[in-house]
């Protein structure tokens, strides 16, 4: 991965090429960033350009055989970590290893990903996937070995939220004191997920949200590819707010996107006409999906319930406030007048509560039901 491939953040990647000049590569950090602001990619920028044999001012040669190694991934001295689950393809002891090929395919086609994306590349359905114990072990075992190609030996860490107490322990010592040459790499979304002992070894790089004039200029450059209008830029810009995934997602109106917002539509009628059997059947139906995929559809459904009450609130500034396409915006039109001031906070509150105990593996179908008859009482509020 090249530094001027990746969209925006011009000030991360002259820090960070400035520490590889100026000989100040610290051996932990911590590329803090929200989803889609682009921390994965830095970090397999960051990587490359400390191994490349030919470095440029401001990025990797891009040439050398270090970069068309790192470039497929297959660097002998780049390890990837990252969380994972047994599926119907390992049935038993997974660990990042046995989906690396999968983990370089993902990120061969885009590195711009996310947890969900991921869990459902490699089937994980039902599971969600951790940094386990025996990960630990791997870890331990490939950094006490000598470099082969490069002078650093590079361990990126993918969603070390997702590491268990125990992995976490395993590191400290090794996080601390690291075999020379050796640079440890944690990419995370959301610093309090992170096990205290290794952040506290961590140096922080925070990754802002990605600036609107750098979105637009790659659209502007990529209008063929992602076949869009040119008077859809702007529009797909504030979609976008700063989240490149986000804004492939709203391009591409993937069948996530169709799914969360079939899913939104029927409940919230069904919870407005106060239709409890029918509703019955859509708790079935969301249940039987992955929890990750229930997650999903509540973070889409906080998102439609902030736009509709800035719509019901500011009409008239439809265009320069509401951040709606298409079909959301045809449903809100009519939806938007039940969000209030009276049950929007409520609303929100409730729904943030269904996503914490659905990430704490509660029961779905009670999760739902509970939600929906509390969604029935607000939307008359």
């Amino acid at each position: 991965m090249l530094f001027s491939q990746i969209i925006g953040q011009a000030s991360t990647k002259k820090r960070l090429v400035n520490s590889v000049h100026e000989n100040r590569i610290s051996h932990a950090q911590l590329f803090l960033g929200e989803e889609g602001t682009g921390n994965l990619p830095l970090a397999l920028a960051y990587a490359q350009f400390i191994s490349c044999t030919d470095r440029q001012e401001n990025d990797s040669c891009g040439k050398c055989s270090s970069c068309k190694k790192f470039q497929k991934l297959i660097h002998p001295d780049l390890h990837f970590v990252f969380p994972v689950a047994t599926s119907k393809k390992i049935t038993k002891d997974a660990v990042s290893d046995s989906y690396i090929s999968e983990w370089r395919a993902l990120l061969i086609e885009s590195p711009y990903i996310k947890l969900t994306q991921w869990y459902d590349y490699i089937g994980l359905e039902n599971k969600q996937g951790i940094i386990n114990t025996e990960e630990g072990d791997n870890i331990i075992r490939k950094l006490n070995l000598k470099s082969f190609e490069s002078d650093y030996k590079v361990m990126i860490i993918w969603m070390p939220e997702k590491m268990n107490i125990s992995t976490a322990n395993k590191l400290l010592k090794l996080v601390e004191e690291p075999p020379p040459m050796t640079v440890f790499l944690f990419v995370a979304e959301t610093i309090e997920e992170i096990m205290p002992t290794i952040l506290s070894r961590t140096q922080l790089i925070k990754i802002p949200r990605i600036d609107g004039e750098s979105i637009e200029q790659h659209l502007r450059e990529n209008i063929g590819k992602y076949q869009i209008n040119l008077s859809d830029i702007t529009n797909y810009v504030r979609m976008a707010s700063g989240n490149f995934i986000k804004l492939q997602e709203t391009i591409k109106t993937n069948e996530e996107n169709q799914a969360n917002f079939d899913l939104l539509t029927t409940w919230l009628r069904l919870c407005y006409s106060r239709k409890v059997v029918e509703l019955t059947s859509w708790v079935e139906s969301i249940a039987e999906l992955g929890r990750e995929k229930q997650k999903s559809f509540l973070n889409y459904a906080l998102r439609m319930i902030r736009e509709n009450f800035i719509l019901n609130l500011a009409r008239e500034n439809r265009e320069r406030l509401v951040y709606l396409i298409h079909q959301e915006a045809t449903f809100s039109d009519k939806f938007s007048q039940f969000i209030t001031a009276n049950n929007v906070f409520t609303i929100n509150e409730e729904i943030n509560k269904a996503h914490f105990h659905i990430e704490r593996n509660g029961q779905a179908k009670i999760i739902f039901t509970d939600l929906s008859l509390t969604m029935i009482k607000l939307l008359k509020t």
